[in-house]
């Protein structure tokens, strides 16, 4: 898992971060699904931004979890681990 951090500007943009846009192969104009569970936030690139294509990538998603075996609480430790990990670094 990478982990960067980038900030909200005053306009509700969002810059991801170089890195990570490169390993992914994400270009300008790229669709991305936006997803909130409880207070995440989850970024999803689409090449196909209708209803039909969003069904499809949460099908997708949804298959992904179930192979990995991901819980619910093993994305809450993951996200405690995070924020500890961040709270540890800042001044």
């Amino acid at each position: 898992m990478e982990v960067n951090i980038t900030k909200l500007s005053s306009r509700g943009q969002v810059v991801i971060p170089r890195e990570i846009r490169e390993s992914l192969g994400l270009q300008e104009g790229v669709g991305l699904l936006v997803f909130r569970i409880g207070d995440s936030i989850i970024l999803k690139a689409t090449a196909d931004t209708s209803t039909e294509g969003l069904v499809a990538s949460l099908e997708t998603i949804r298959k992904k979890i179930r192979e990995l075996r991901i819980t619910r609480r093993d994305v809450q430790a993951e996200i405690k681990a995070v924020r500890e990990s961040r709270q540890k670094t800042r001044p």
